[in-house]
């Protein structure tokens, strides 16, 4: 019986530890604004464009590039909470240079630019995830 009462006294008095507060990001000493462009946003879109060509040509010896976006929209906004460094998950289409239709999925990520500022974008075209960095199909790439 001192066992089963040992017990609930450990689970009664861990419960408080076990809970976390959450002191969501644009509150914190370093703060966050949350303030994101949106998935197709011009900016947004060339900085993909961009960075897939280097990639492409850098990396693969490739040529390719993306000629246009379709079907831009948002998948997620924040979705691990407020507690978390401001994400805002998209997907779409993109038309290779190839002339085929691929689908994207790309985040808008606040304060993960260039040494930490600003926005970057991070993002996986189905086919071309050639390192399997996002395997499979692009799925790691989405919440």
């Amino acid at each position: 019986m001192k066992w089963l009462a040992a017990l609930v006294s450990c689970v009664l008095l861990s419960a408080p530890a076990l809970a976390r507060e959450i002191t969501p990001a644009e509150r914190r000493d370093h703060s966050y604004s949350a303030s994101l462009p949106a998935c197709a946003d011009p900016a947004v879109l060339g900085q993909i464009s961009s960075d897939f060509s280097t990639r492409e040509s850098r990396f693969w010896s490739s040529s390719l590039t993306i000629v246009g976006f379709e079907r831009v929209v948002e998948t997620d906004w924040r979705p691990w909470g407020l507690d978390y460094i401001p994400r805002r998950f998209c997907t779409g289409t993109v038309i290779v240079s190839d002339g085929y239709k691929r689908r994207i999925n790309y985040s808008v990520r606040e304060k993960l630019g260039f040494i930490g500022i600003g926005w970057s974008a991070d993002w996986c075209v189905v086919g071309l995830d050639r390192n399997y960095a996002y395997a499979p199909l692009c799925k790691q790439a989405q919440p």
